[in-house]
């Protein structure tokens, strides 16, 4: 049986080949364009972007008349990476691991657009003996979007190399098991289940917390990386970005209005996610959680990014070192002040 780390490796190496084998005429360009995200409030930003029409809206005012967006979403970032292999969707909405990976194994045929968000993940067990990264024993299973390449995966090797030494980074990857972030929260919620951690992010972060018995928090993403670090983020094909510049300005304006309408108008934002997702928690809930500490870091600006790249080349995951965080994010980014 091929392993979803295997599956997800394969994917990029088949979309890196289909990119440099390309022809360097330019793609035609596109007015209905497809666009994932996967669960959480994470995705705030894309919610409001599909419920109000902001890429229509902005692509309307940059004189591209016509635009339809088609917003899917996925369980995790290697299934997103396999759709935009398979030409299902045009722009990713997920996590800096996916976006470093598809950058190098492309050289550079993949790059980001924006930033969307940047709030804490947090790792949470429900497992009383586990209080620290170093109580961790071999059969302690941990869910995590995709083993080894998500954001949470990676964290969690930056967090395995500070506890246990910078040759050890690796030391927890066999624990990790594949969950989308509504399955690994059923698994918490289940007593019998053998899954007792999740590296979670919100709202099931707070939902654990709340619901699961005995559920309590082992480290956070800030705590490991020392600051935000962006979590969600546009990227796409420089294929796709070059043959559709005004398309990618509008995906940039977009976001920017939707992470202006969550701080100006928190509420209504909430009702628009509620909305679209179907997510049931209240919308007096959602908004508390969002005034918990680190809850409204929407920027377009790349977070953290830096030192996720070099831990991933010092690992040998990324073979090529990026100088700047520009250099794996389209020109469109490029007057931001990311890190």
């Amino acid at each position: 049986m091929i392993k979803p780390f295997q599956r997800g490796v394969a994917a990029i190496a088949l979309i890196a080949a289909s990119l440099l084998a390309a022809s360097p005429a330019r793609a035609q360009q596109k007015s209905e364009i497809a666009l994932s995200r996967q669960p959480g409030i994470f995705y705030m930003p894309s919610h409001i972007m599909e419920k109000l029409k902001l890429i229509e809206k902005h692509a309307a005012s940059l004189g591209v008349s016509g635009v339809t967006t088609k917003w899917i979403t996925f369980s995790g970032g290697g299934a997103q990476t396999d759709a935009l292999l398979a030409g299902g969707v045009d722009i990713l909405n997920t996590g800096t691991g996916n976006l470093l990976l598809l950058w190098d194994r492309t050289r550079g045929g993949v790059k980001g657009i924006v930033a969307t968000s940047a709030q804490p993940m947090t790792l949470i067990s429900r497992d009383a003996n586990i209080k620290s990264i170093k109580d961790f024993g071999p059969s302690d299973k941990i869910a995590v979007p995709t083993v080894k390449v998500s954001t949470q995966a990676i964290v969690l090797q930056i967090a395995a190399a500070e506890a246990f030494g910078a040759d050890q980074w690796s030391k927890l990857d066999a624990n990790t098991v594949q969950l989308g972030h509504p399955d690994a929260y059923a698994a918490l919620s289940n007593p019998k289940h053998e899954v007792h951690n999740h590296f979670s992010i919100p709202p099931f972060t707070f939902l654990e917390l709340k619901n699961v018995p005995g559920a309590h928090i082992v480290l956070s993403s800030p705590d490991v990386m020392g600051g935000p670090l962006s979590q969600a983020q546009f990227f796409t094909t420089t294929k796709f970005a070059d043959a559709n510049p005004k398309i990618i300005q509008a995906v940039r304006d977009a976001t920017k209005e939707a992470q202006d309408l969550i701080r100006s108008d928190t509420k209504q934002a909430v009702e628009i996610y509620k909305e679209i997702t179907g997510d049931k928690t209240s919308v007096e809930e959602l908004l508390a959680l969002l005034k918990e500490p680190g809850m409204m870091e929407w920027n377009l600006e790349p977070q953290g990014t830096m030192k996720f790249a070099a831990h991933l080349f010092k690992t040998g995951t990324l073979k090529n070192q990026p100088k700047a965080w520009t250099d794996y994010y389209l020109p469109v980014a490029h007057d931001l002040k990311g890190n």
